[in-house]
């Protein structure tokens, strides 16, 4: 660590990745229970003699290799951190005074000081102290999540048949070459990766991914008993709630269940794009029922809540985190958190490339909240919420201002093919190239990327229609 890089953290607060202890004479005892919890969290920088401000206060110029020695020795003492870990300390001079820097990297492990489990927030460290909070720190120490538990005494007639059969339609009407339509119920669930051996028992059996997407309601609340979606409107009645539903089935009927209680407390949000009339509310909220259903964990004892307000609906479900943090198109990296659950959707079509789901969100959500994007914020508990208008006229201008802001965007071309189709709708892409002297092919371009846009659509046949402009 470098004086400047020193600095460059003291410039900072204390948070989830930032711990100053003063530690002048003697060492702070309580910075194990920083450690232990850096370990079981996602890291962060120490720094001894400095003060709860990262002002530097230095450390008794005698005292500092005691300290270092004293840290050594106690990180490798199983009766106080267990597991061991071991952690590279630094004495730096800053300021004329002296100061221990050490980083704590995130551990593979779950680790304990004198028996008590520690984890990090804003506010510092904090003990875990119920079952359910040292279970949920195990399950975020897995190398990935529950869904490849083995059930040995799971069998076929506990799970729900009707879902193989509405598979193989939809397969036949969307993709009748699909390999599944000549194997058999358990054959599909070998080839979607259901069915392992657990490599500590050797034991086979189905997995939890298959209880989830193919389980009846009591053979889910034998693998995942905390398993539950509870579905409120809250738009009028924010006491109780105007609707609700309780949703504990599998994850494929969990889908339908879902977007049929957005259908029944959601407005409609048209939108033409390219040649088609799409529905808002249906491409939105789809993505953030499938985010929920494929990333959630459910090997932890928690519940999911998707909640509708007058004026956004709130997504919440707890996972494994990939990081921390708020999410943006700008640092999104798309990461399977079940991959077996998310591939699956994705053979049947349900799903069209890992990711998309965010960038739709982002692309869409501006549309019908005045041109307020998603939030999507990742911690134990990953939080989605969409901001909305409702239907009528102030939402339908709100989506006209909208695409005029959109407009602001176009190339000057494409913003005089606008105007010059807002006059005569019946000039086709032969007649634009010869009034601008450009190749057909590139005036194609514009009317395609102009439809993609939704500030054009084709109404009628290739000789006798028209074009249309979407003000």
């Amino acid at each position: 660590m470098t004086e400047e890089g020193l600095r460059c953290i003291i410039s900072h607060s204390e948070g989830t990745q930032i711990e100053y202890k003063k530690s002048q004479s003697e060492l702070a005892r309580s910075v194990y229970e920083s450690i232990c919890a850096f370990l079981n969290r996602k890291g962060g920088h120490v720094v001894l003699g400095a003060d709860n401000d990262g002002k530097i206060v230095g450390i008794e110029p005698d005292k500092v290799q005691k300290q270092i020695d004293s840290l050594a020795k106690d990180m490798n003492n199983p009766q106080l951190m267990n597991p061991p870990f071991y952690l590279n300390y630094e004495a730096l001079d800053i300021a004329g005074k002296k100061v221990i820097y050490f980083y704590v990297p995130e551990s593979s492990q779950a680790h304990a000081y004198k028996g008590v489990y520690y984890d990090r927030n804003q506010d510092g460290d904090f003990a875990l102290r119920t079952s359910q909070q040292i279970a949920d720190l195990m399950a975020r120490k897995q190398q990935s999540g529950s869904e490849n538990r083995v059930y040995p005494y799971l069998r076929m007639e506990d799970l729900d048949q009707t879902v193989f059969e509405d598979i193989r339609n939809r397969l036949e009407k969307n993709k009748p070459d699909h390999l599944w339509l000549t194997l058999s119920n358990h054959e599909i669930l070998k080839s979607a990766g259901m069915w392992l051996r657990d490599p500590s028992t050797g034991q086979e059996g189905y997995t939890l991914a298959a209880a989830m997407l193919f389980g009846t309601e009591n053979t889910i609340r034998s693998v995942a008993p905390f398993y539950k979606i509870d579905a409120l409107c809250r738009r009028y009645n924010t006491d109780l709630y105007d609707n609700r539903d309780i949703i504990n089935c599998n994850l494929f009927r969990a889908l339908e269940r879902l977007m049929q209680f957005c259908e029944r407390n959601l407005p409609e949000w048209p939108l033409i794009e390219g040649y088609q009339r799409i529905s808002l509310r249906d491409a939105i909220f789809r993505e953030v029922v499938l985010n929920l259903l494929i990333h959630a964990e459910y090997g932890l004892r928690h519940s999911s809540t998707f909640t509708i307000w007058a004026d956004r609906v709130e997504v919440v479900n707890w996972n494994i985190p990939f990081k921390y943090g708020q999410i943006t198109l700008e640092n999104f990296q798309p990461y399977a958190k079940n991959p077996v659950i998310e591939n699956f959707f994705l053979k049947l079509g349900i799903v069209e490339e890992v990711g998309k789901g965010t960038r739709t969100l982002f692309k869409y959500v501006p549309l019908i909240s005045a041109g307020q994007g998603p939030s999507i914020e990742e911690q134990d508990e990953y939080k989605v919420t969409i901001p909305y208008l409702m239907a009528g006229p102030a939402a339908e201008d709100v989506v006209k201002d909208v695409v005029k802001d959109v407009v602001k965007e176009l190339s000057e071309r494409q913003q005089i093919i606008l105007n010059d189709l807002r006059s005569d709708g019946t000039l086709s892409a032969k007649d634009l190239s010869l009034k601008y002297v450009v190749k057909e092919r590139t005036v194609q371009r514009d009317l395609a990327e102009l439809c993609r846009r939704g500030l054009l659509s084709r109404e009628g046949g290739r000789k006798e229609g028209r074009w249309i402009v979407h003000d």
